[in-house]
């Protein structure tokens, strides 16, 4: 292999154009995952302006690129993938019949180990150091809008005479109920990241948008659009203020569900489901196949849900010192945070502890 690695900076606009092209076709070669948005240039690009270390590896075949590694490498040659622990989707974009040696890529880029936590169905090469594999539901629109809501009715008739019923009794009690599914007011976003600031303190889990370069980050995507990508702030409105809203990323045929929140105080209509629903339908409408709702297991994912993708986590290693010591600090970790969250027995005490914990949090 041809391999040559470039700062985000440094790439090319052919080679990027090249990138795009190979994720426009990965639904004809047979990988239709490889089109989702956290696979695109642009997100490695932004992450590449808010985060040290970001590197793109591209492989090239008689002169033309073939395909795109990105990943983000400390000084010591600890690799992982772009967005580790925040990015829903990793892996190596590429053509189809593409075939690559772990090994000899981790040494061209410079890496001892690559920790990975999404990575895309289909990586051979990598899954062979998986350690787990884990669903991440999707929601199908590319029959159209009805007929998901047809099929939702058969999984799901409970919920989605609920949710119906919800929207109506909202529509009822509001003078207006308007939904936007490309928000471009700043103020709406600033909204969303308050509420799920608050979201995060109110159950105990770590606040993402206390680290500034999260919040740089969401900055970067939401003023970022091209014709095959884009930041997308969807937002429900009742009486002429938002109530719920969701940003997440758009790639030509996905769109990634990433941060959804929604005023608690009208939390009794439970504008979250309603807000996907209208996401689902508008989406649709674009001509997007899928949305991917992200690995974890929420009640929600699961009535919204047709089916659902597969994706690993682990780590690909050299024979190197400092492989075995990476591997050695995390393996455990990851090993115990599964444990509890596969367990009802333990994951629902930890969880009350949590939110006890964010209870007395907020009242400080």
């Amino acid at each position: 292999m041809d391999i040559s690695v470039y700062r985000p900076g440094e790439l090319s606009a052919a080679d990027r154009t090249a990138w795009t092209a190979l994720q426009s076709k990965a639904h004809l070669n047979g990988a239709p995952e490889l089109a989702n948005p956290f696979l695109s240039p642009e997100f490695t690009l932004a992450m590449g302006r808010c985060r040290r270390g970001v590197r793109i590896a591209v492989v090239r075949e008689g002169g033309e690129p073939t395909a795109f590694f990105p990943f983000q490498r400390t000084p010591t040659g600890v690799g992982r993938a772009v967005g580790l622990g925040l990015s829903d989707c990793q892996g190596l974009v590429h053509g189809p019949g593409f075939d690559w040696d772990a090994q000899e890529l981790l040494r061209a880029c410079g890496l001892a180990v690559w920790e990975f936590d999404h990575l895309v169905e289909g990586q051979t090469p990598f899954e062979a150091g998986a350690s787990g594999t884990f669903p991440s539901p999707v929601m199908d629109v590319d029959q159209g809008y009805e007929t998901y809501l047809s099929g939702l009715r058969d999984r799901s008739p409970k919920f989605t005479r609920t949710t119906l019923a919800k929207e109506r009794k909202l529509a009822r009690d509001s003078d207006e109920v308007r939904y936007v599914h490309d928000e471009r007011d700043p103020a709406a976003l600033r909204a969303l990241m308050e509420w799920k600031s608050a979201q995060y303190r109110r159950t105990g889990r770590s606040d993402r948008f206390a680290r500034a370069w999260i919040s740089r980050l969401l900055q970067q995507l939401f003023h970022t659009r091209s014709e095959p990508f884009a930041g997308i702030l969807s937002v429900l409105y009742a009486d002429g203020r938002p109530v719920a809203a969701h940003f997440g990323l758009r790639s030509e045929r996905v769109l990634a569900c990433w941060f959804p929140a929604y005023d608690p105080a009208f939390a009794k209509y439970s504008p979250g489901l309603i807000l996907h629903l209208r996401m689902a339908e508008a989406a649709a409408a674009d001509g997007i196949a899928y949305l991917d709702l992200g690995r974890g297991q929420k009640e929600y994912k699961d009535s919204l849900k047709t089916r659902e993708l597969a994706v690993s986590e682990g780590w690909v290693t050299r024979r190197h010192p400092i492989a075995v010591g990476h591997r050695a600090r995390r393996a455990p970790v990851r090993a115990l945070r599964n444990a509890v969250l596969s367990r009802p027995d333990f994951f629902d005490p930890a969880d009350r502890v949590l939110k006890r914990m964010g209870k007395i949090r907020s009242k400080i």
